[in-house]
């Protein structure tokens, strides 16, 4: 779980990838440096992140069989909302 401001969107064959500027990492199982990629396995803007926009994100490490890709992945009923105070009050309590 972390904040992050999306710097660039970019359509990759049936992905879309996102280039995100990591604000405040909350919880992580790995680590996130300060600008990062979150992959979307699909290309339909789904959940629909626009660049410039502040979001609190939960993502997850992905890393295939044969561990030669490893990314963050956003899956379509992943938590991406809109960064806020209230926000950031929640992830913290």
């Amino acid at each position: 779980v972390f904040q992050g401001r999306i710097l660039a969107r970019r359509l990759v064959g049936q992905e879309t990838r996102y280039e995100v500027e990591v604000k405040t990492p909350y919880r992580h199982r790995f680590p996130l440096v300060t600008r990062e990629y979150v992959w979307v396995p699909n290309t339909c803007s789904c959940p629909p992140l626009r660049e410039g926009g502040e979001y609190l994100l939960m993502a997850r490490r992905h890393v295939n069989y044969e561990r030669t890709l490893n990314r963050i992945l956003l899956q379509d009923d992943g938590y991406a909302r809109p960064w806020t105070p209230r926000e950031d009050r929640l992830v913290r309590e």
